[in-house]
């Protein structure tokens, strides 16, 4: 899992089963991509902010972890 290897310390949007998004400071990983996020916040479909802290992801429930950099820079060019 290099590529998530490189995402260590960086800010990530995990989406999870069922649409939910979660962004935040990913900390670490193991082999079943259970993530533990720090200053983790979900985000609503209405635009609102959930603050939810340091948090665990059981990794059954990602469906895709992406760095908020390249997210930030498809908006820009959008």
């Amino acid at each position: 899992m290099p590529l998530l290897e490189k995402l260590v310390g960086k800010q990530v949007l995990v989406v999870l089963k069922g649409g939910v998004r979660i962004r935040g400071q990913l900390r670490c990983f193991d082999i079943h991509i259970n993530l533990l996020l720090e200053q983790a916040e979900r985000l609503h479909k209405d635009g609102s902010v959930e603050t939810l802290g340091t948090i665990l992801i059981r990794g059954d429930n990602v469906v895709a972890i992406s760095p908020i950099e390249a997210i930030e820079i498809e908006e820009v060019s959008e």
